[in-house]
């Protein structure tokens, strides 16, 4: 068996094998990651709440299956949960003033698949307040550090759940990605995620920050797990009438095929870029590529398009999911509570719902969204996957003072994949700067396989 201090560090299929053959219990694999959180914690401030005693009654529940015999694919498997899923008795904050005492009153459906496949939920993940922001600097229980370099931002808004993997504080995390979520985070801290296709993982119990963008998605430490994982929590819900009753395939077994398709290449993607090292990596990788696999030069018209077109839907939809936040059930009233992006997103949706804008901005954004979902469609009649920068920028220094123009700048190669409602995948390349991979809905399977060139092409 391994030493106990390297046994933290293991993806999950390698530490599932351990608890299964009998080598690790699921009370030991929580111990390794309670007495982690608490020497590293307060330096991270990943997690916003601890359920330690929730934890370990699971814990034992699973012992005891264990020891008969029972053995579930995520058996004693540690999980944290991004603050805006809802989880029961569990703190939901959504990293909030607004929610600062409000606790779960049942589990999202996502929750409800890891818990029935016998992870254990330890807490809840610190992130941009409601989601609104990119830094993971907006959250009311103060910002995430970088565990690569604590001076940095993590990116957001899934900021804890990223930092949380990348330092060991759980065996895997969960994300949700609007425009970026997921995958900016992962490419700051140096970890794998994935953005899955639009109505591929069930939202039933996520807080919305914008309902036809949000998806759910896993962070871990390898492409094997964001597999095996995906594999578990999505599938058709009667609960969320926008998942797909498409199948699910086996994304680990489909992971063992050699990706056999055609890479797209994006003419003057580079001239995106603002950092050297980024566009540097994002030209070599390229390079490699085309060396190695097929490929096929694409234009992508409308990506100058995107940032402009996905803030006004954002306003709208944020705007309208913020209305049940008026303190009479539940939390306070959110005008009141609220941080500065928050706020800014509430008046932004607000004004855009006004009759004499609405046609002018909002429902122009649909349009354009709509010209992008079929450039896409155009373009993935030609080529499987597309390799692209996740940030057209490096994470800057936390306080560093940003406008809002250069904070929604990170999302530039991120947001068309929810436009389009693709899946998209983050490979780390280097500690603060990962490579993003593109593939068609519902083609999660061509995704990872793609994924695993880059990543073989960067080892």
């Amino acid at each position: 068996m391994q030493k106990k201090e390297n046994i933290i560090s293991l993806p999950v299929i390698k530490k599932i094998q351990l608890i299964h053959d009998g080598e690790l219990s699921a009370k030991e694999n929580l111990n390794l990651f309670l007495k982690r959180i608490k020497e590293k914690n307060e330096e991270i401030n990943a997690f916003i709440s601890i359920e330690e005693e929730k934890a370990k009654e699971q814990a034992e529940k699973i012992d005891e299956e264990l020891n008969k015999g029972i053995k579930r694919p995520l058996s004693g498997i540690v999980v944290g949960i991004k603050s805006c899923i809802s989880v029961k008795d569990y703190l939901v904050s959504a990293a909030s003033k607004t929610l600062e005492n409000y606790y779960g009153t049942y589990d999202a459906e996502v929750v409800k698949k890891l818990k029935e496949n016998g992870a254990i939920i330890i807490g809840m993940l610190n992130m941009d307040e409601f989601a609104c922001g990119s830094s993971g600097e907006t959250s009311y229980f103060g910002p995430t550090k970088n565990p690569r370099d604590t001076k940095l931002i993590p990116g957001g808004s899934s900021s804890g759940s990223a930092a949380a993997v990348a330092d060991n504080l759980v065996d895997f995390a969960l994300g949700t990605d609007t425009g970026g979520s997921i995958r900016n985070p992962c490419s700051h801290c140096g970890v794998y995620g994935i953005k899955p296709s639009y109505g591929r993982v069930s939202r039933y119990g996520l807080l919305d920050l914008a309902m036809s963008l949000d998806q759910i998605g896993p962070i871990t430490k390898s492409i094997e797990d964001l597999a095996y994982i995906l594999k578990i929590i999505a599938g058709k819900s009667e609960k969320d009438q926008m998942t797909a009753d498409i199948r699910v395939k086996d994304y680990l077994s489909e992971l063992k095929k050699p990706f056999n398709g055609v890479f797209g290449v994006i003419n003057g993607l580079e001239n995106f870029i603002v950092d050297e090292e980024i566009k540097k990596v994002y030209l070599d990788t390229i390079e490699k590529i085309k060396k190695t696999q097929k490929t096929k030069e694409i234009e992508l018209k409308y990506l100058d398009l995107a940032i402009a077109t996905y803030y006004p839907i954002v306003y709208v939809e944020f705007f309208s999911a913020t209305r049940k936040y008026d303190g009479r059930k539940y939390g306070y009233k959110i005008e009141e509570t609220a941080g500065e992006e928050v706020l800014r997103r509430i008046e932004g949706g607000k004004l855009l719902t006004k009759a004499e804008f609405s046609g002018k901005y909002y429902r122009k954004a649909l349009v354009a969204r709509k010209l992008i979902a079929n450039e896409f469609k155009r373009v993935f009649e030609q080529v499987d996957a597309i390799v692209l920068p996740t940030t057209p920028k490096k994470p800057h220094k936390i306080g560093e003072k940003l406008s809002p123009l250069e904070m929604y700048a990170y999302d530039l190669f991120t947001i068309p994949a929810n436009l389009a409602g693709i899946c998209a995948g983050v490979v780390p390349i280097k500690e603060t700067l990962g490579l993003q991979v593109y593939a068609n809905a519902f083609k999660e399977e061509e995704l990872f396989k793609a994924m695993k060139v880059v990543e073989k092409l960067n080892l």
